[in-house]
């Protein structure tokens, strides 16, 4: 019963009149399903009636006036509930206007699926790059056809189920009248063309499933937990159709002997106290190796000194953090007597 995409309102209040009377719950008293359609035609009317909401629902469709989109939200409705793919509001908005609104998303061709991996490195590896080997099983490309989806001395033609269109209209009955759907072509995925004589290899599609072995590039500075994305190295799409991505995550094994806070690195060192109390020279083992470490007389407990550029690596740069060293003075718990006799006469001298 529908009316045109660009009925005026006077058109589509006297639609709603006709399907309201229809519906109306006084002619179908126990009737559920007949009263569940009678609200939801009132609610589409709440936004067809109104002529920002209908620019919203031209605009967006059924979406565009749902309470988790962009332009959703209208007059404290809550529409989410209607935005299914098999029924409710979207339909009935559809049904005002008597078919399928206009299509704008053409021929197509499918893209490849992205894929996720994990893979394990050493702390080691994150201070210094690595290169890893991993053995994935996707998709790749058909090297009998070249990825084509086609035989040799074949070609891609229209497909004959959409009319080259890649689109194919979906009709059905329901008590508004008969209702029109365009749906992406299941022949051809909405490309439109189909092989005029599929590949035996891959079926057509251009593609295969295959175990694939890579190299991925760890760069140094690399976060525990961080992704890496590596374009066109997921899934290959169908007859030549673009690659997905590939996402690398990294996770890092612990290394006891540091402490990462970003790109800086922390160490602990015990120091005797008199050392604490007269200086010393310490070794310190770094990202980067050994370094000495001058203690200065009197370091309290808990000191820290850092050593500037002795971090990780600043992914994507020639910088580095620093290193930091917190010193930890340690007190004997037993003294021999000669060692309890100096520091009884020291704490003489020092009263």
């Amino acid at each position: 019963m529908g009316v045109p995409r660009d009925a005026s309102k006077d058109d589509i209040k006297k639609a709603y009149r006709k399907l309201s009377k229809e519906l109306h719950p006084d002619k179908h008293k126990g009737d559920k399903d007949k009263e569940h359609k009678f609200k939801e035609v009132n609610e589409a009317y709440e936004i067809l009636g109104d002529e920002s909401k209908r620019k919203q629902y031209d605009t967006f469709g059924a979406a565009g006036v749902g309470s988790g989109g962009t332009a959703g939200g209208f007059g404290g409705f809550d529409f989410s509930g209607f935005q299914n793919a098999g029924g409710g509001l979207g339909d009935i908005f559809e049904s005002f206007f008597g078919g399928t609104r206009g299509t704008s998303r053409g021929r197509r061709t499918e893209r490849g699926r992205d894929m996720e991996v994990r893979i394990e490195i050493e702390f080691a590896e994150a201070v210094s790059g690595a290169k890893k080997k991993i053995k994935i099983e996707k998709f790749v490309a058909c090297d009998s056809c070249d990825a084509k989806g086609y035989e040799k001395g074949s070609q891609m033609i229209d497909c004959t189920d959409c009319a080259g269109t890649g689109q194919q209209i979906r009709t059905a009955q329901s008590f508004f009248g008969t209702i029109q759907q365009s749906v992406l072509c299941s022949t051809c995925s909405g490309a439109g063309k189909k092989p005029e004589k599929a590949c035996g290899s891959c079926r057509g599609e251009g593609r295969k499933r295959e175990s694939e072995t890579m190299t991925i590039e760890i760069p140094a500075g690399i976060h525990d937990g961080q992704t890496l994305r590596l374009a066109g190295k997921g899934e290959v799409g169908k007859q030549g159709a673009v690659s997905g991505d590939l996402y690398v995550q990294v996770a890092i094994q612990h290394d006891p002997r540091f402490e990462r806070n970003g790109d800086d690195i922390k160490t602990i060192t015990i120091l005797p106290v008199v050392d604490a109390i007269l200086g010393t020279q310490i070794e310190v083992t770094t990202v980067h190796g050994k370094i000495s470490l001058k203690i200065p007389a009197g370091t309290q407990p808990n000191q820290i000194f850092r050593i500037k550029g002795k971090g990780m690596p600043v992914l994507g740069s020639s910088r580095h953090g620093d290193h930091y060293v917190e010193v930890r003075v340690e007190v004997p718990s037993k003294l021999s007597g000669k060692e309890r006799k100096l520091v009884e006469e020291w704490k003489k001298i020092n009263s």
